[in-house]
This record gives C-alpha cells, sequence and structure tokens, in this order.
C-alpha cells in the first residue's frame, strides 16, 4: 500500500487532508509534460488576468508590475528551456501560481483571484488552438501553391484518368495538379474558418458560474487579441470538447486529402505504373531485398489521417456529460495535442515532396488506350446533332482510320476546368485572398 502524504503545492489541497500517492499520479496523468505545449499561452493568459484584476481594485499598481515582470521573467525561461516542467508540479496552473508566491509571497497568492482552472485551461488551449489553425491555413496554402503552379506547368501533359481504377479519359498531371491545389485551398479557408469561429475568450467565466466581482472581460479579451468575448460564463464550459472538435475537424479535411493524394502517389509510385518517381531521400531500402526501393514516407503520410480520427474519437466520447464541468474532460488534452503534433507535422513534409515528383511521361501516355477516347467520340457526335444516347452507342465503337492522340484530345477539352479551360487564375485569386 503506497504512503499517504499531504499533496505539497496542490491548488485544491486542504489541511489536514492526505492524499494517496497513487491517486495523485492518476489523477494528475500525463498534464505536466503535455501543458509543456500549452505553459507559454497559460503565462500569457495570467497577465491580462492580473491586468484586469488592477482594473477592478483587487491588485495595485505596484503589485500588477511586480506580477508582471516575473511572469516576463518566467515566459523568456520557458522560451530559452531554463524552466521546464517537471514532476514537482501538478500541471502547469500550479508551476505559474508556485512562482509568483515563490518570488512575491502574498502578491503571487492573488493571482488567482476571479478565475478558476477551468477557465485558465480554457484560455490557454484556445489560444494554442488560434496559432495551431493559423499553422494548418499556411500548410495547405503552401501545399496548394506548389500544386498550382504545377498545374499551370504541367496541363498538357498526358496522364490516364481513372475511375473505379479503371481506365476512364484521357487526364493530365496539370488537371491532377489543379484537383489538390483546390482541395488544399478549400482546406485552408475551413482552417481559417474554424479559427474565426472559436475565437472567443472564455477567461473570467471562473468554473462556469461567474463571480462577484465586477471584471473586465471585454478588457481581457482585447487584450488577448480575441475577436469576440464568449459572454455565456455556462457556455465557457459547455465549449470544452466542442471547439476542440471543430479544430480537429479542420485538421482531419486536410489530412483525408492527404491520404487520398498519398494513395495516388502509392499506386503512380508502383512498378505496375511507373507514372513517376521520387528522389532517394523520399524513399527506403529494404533491410533484406538490395533490389528494392520502398515509398516508406508516402505511406506513413496515408496513415496519419489515423491518428486525427482516433484523437476525434476520444474526444467524441467524453462529451457524453450533463453541462457543467468534469474531471472527465482532462482526457481530451493528450488526444488534441497528439492529433495536431503528427497531423501538422506530416502536412509540412508534403510541399517538398511535391516540388520533388518527376514525371515518366512515356509511361503515362503508354497507360492511354483507343477505349479512352471513346467518350471524346460520343461528344463530337453530339456537337454534330446526333441524340446523346445514340452517340454513345456509335462512339462504343472505334472508328476505322481515325487518328486521336493525347493531346489532341486535351486540347478540345473546353468545359471549364477542364485542360484546355482550367480557369487557374481563379484558383491564384482564392489562394492569394488567403494572405
Amino acid at each position: 500500500m503506497a504512503e499517504s502524504k499531504p499533496a505539497g503545492g496542490l491548488l485544491w489541497q486542504k489541511e489536514g487532508v492526505a492524499v494517496d500517492a497513487r491517486i495523485q499520479a492518476f489523477l494528475a496523468g500525463e498534464d505536466v509534460v503535455l501543458d509543456r505545449q500549452l505553459l507559454a499561452y497559460d503565462i500569457r493568459a495570467s497577465r491580462a488576468h492580473a491586468e484586469g484584476l488592477c482594473r477592478v481594485g483587487i491588485l495595485t499598481a505596484d503589485e500588477l508590475q511586480a506580477l508582471c515582470a516575473e511572469l516576463d521573467r518566467l515566459s523568456e525561461e520557458v522560451a530559452d528551456g531554463r524552466f521546464v516542467l517537471d514532476e514537482r508540479f501538478e500541471d502547469g496552473h500550479s508551476a505559474i501560481e508556485a512562482r509568483l508566491i515563490e518570488v512575491l509571497g502574498d502578491t503571487g497568492r492573488k493571482i488567482h483571484t476571479g478565475r478558476s482552472r477551468n477557465d485558465q485551461v480554457l484560455v490557454a488551449s484556445r489560444l494554442w488552438l488560434r496559432d495551431q489553425l493559423a499553422t494548418l491555413g499556411a500548410q495547405c496554402a503552401a501545399v496548394a501553391s506548389v500544386a498550382l503552379r504545377r498545374a499551370g506547368e504541367e496541363m498538357q501533359l498526358p496522364l490516364p484518368g481513372y475511375t473505379h481504377l479503371q481506365r476512364a479519359m484521357v487526364s493530365s498531371a496539370g488537371m491532377w495538379w489543379a484537383g489538390w491545389a483546390e482541395s488544399f485551398i478549400d482546406d485552408a479557408e475551413l482552417a481559417a474558418a474554424s479559427a474565426r469561429w472559436l475565437d472567443a475568450n472564455p477567461l473570467g467565466s471562473a468554473s462556469g458560474f461567474g463571480v462577484n466581482l465586477p471584471l473586465d472581460r471585454d478588457f481581457t479579451t482585447e487584450r488577448l487579441g480575441f475577436s469576440r468575448l464568449q459572454v455565456s460564463a455556462t457556455y465557457a464550459q459547455l465549449s470544452r470538447g466542442k471547439f476542440e472538435l471543430q479544430a480537429l475537424s479542420a485538421l482531419s479535411q486536410a489530412l483525408l486529402d492527404l491520404r487520398r493524394l498519398a494513395w495516388d502517389l502509392s499506386l503512380f509510385l508502383s512498378a505496375e505504373y511507373g507514372f513517376c518517381r521520387l528522389p532517394n531521400q523520399y524513399t527506403t531500402g529494404s533491410s533484406l531485398m538490395p533490389n528494392k526501393r520502398n515509398p516508406d514516407l508516402v505511406e506513413l503520410l496515408r496513415a496519419s489521417y489515423g491518428v486525427v480520427a482516433g484523437a476525434r474519437g476520444e474526444i467524441e466520447s467524453l462529451l457524453s456529460l450533463p453541462s457543467g464541468y468534469h474531471r472527465d474532460l482532462q482526457f481530451s488534452k493528450a488526444p488534441l495535442l497528439r492529433a495536431f503534433g503528427h497531423g501538422l507535422s506530416a502536412l509540412d513534409l508534403l510541399p517538398a515532396l511535391l516540388d520533388a515528383l518527376q514525371w515518366q511521361p512515356e509511361a503515362m501516355r503508354a497507360a492511354i488506350d483507343e477505349g479512352m477516347y471513346a467518350t471524346d467520340r460520343a461528344m463530337q457526335l453530339a456537337r454534330d446533332g446526333v441524340p446523346f444516347r445514340e452517340a454513345y452507342q456509335r462512339a462504343a465503337k472505334p472508328v476505322e482510320g481515325e487518328s486521336r492522340s493525347p493531346e489532341g484530345s486535351l486540347a478540345e477539352r473546353s468545359s471549364p476546368g477542364g485542360a484546355a479551360c482550367p480557369l487557374l487564375d481563379r484558383l491564384q485569386a482564392r489562394l492569394a485572398a488567403l494572405g
């Protein structure tokens, strides 16, 4: 049986109550390690809270100055690695408060007036999520930029088009690139829209019921750069998990597109297709077979969506709760941090990989067979006045002596979005608008 002993430094500890070390370890979980990613945001929010307390008379100007100076010093130590959260602390919140009390005594003991760890973790994670979504948007825009440039350069480079993994119509490398460019532009816009949606300040909602102080929550909203106040103290607590899921939804859309793109590359890189190659730094050798170069990076990029999907499942399963705060929600932190850490790392590799992709035009052309011109023949007959259903039947049979080329097929693909009318300028305008 582990020894029960006072849990020194716990923010909630009451005199005379012992805490079993095993229970405390379970309660704290991974928080000390996880909060290393959130600590800088927690410090920033603590500074804004202190400034707000001064505005309502809880802190004097001198006390505020001392608190802000120490918070700034702690922030610098965190940034350069001189201060690292470790097992001395229950979590990041307790580390900040312990530091302020150690240095400033009773002034440090005032910092938690009017707030709870509930709104403290909400505001830190909200600030963190806002930055993560900004990074997501920038990464998606970077992918779209490479794809759009290559779409313009390779619009007339023939590539077989597939449906059901069966040869369908003549397509082009440029059309393939344009599809991914627009996909990732949409993903970047979704990241920005999600960031706007969750850009609401929960600080000052305390444990979900407000406090007996006229806190200037509009001040902290402006001070922390939020676009609006999360008005209802009750809703601030209800939004935990909900806002995280929306951020993960934006991330998952980008990772879904990454998964499908990686699937294309997995096929195109195979000897059976042979449509493209990657430089050796993007592949690995076999431990047994000297002849092998494996697209391991592409395959792991393809699998990365599973990390995000798993995180969403974990958080969704936690939200079967009544209103108010419940400790269950502590378990939302690890999957959220894990999903963004892995997902953004995967996306960060993609622009350079796509830029390095080398097409193999001879193999691409060799895979285009006569049957892939059938739709072109049907459209030509329809233009000549033949009812489409009749044209469809006639086009299924090759015309003796007819000569068609992939380039000719692409040159006639005049519908908007086709190879002869790709409207890449519209995509470029959307990409530029992302800033």
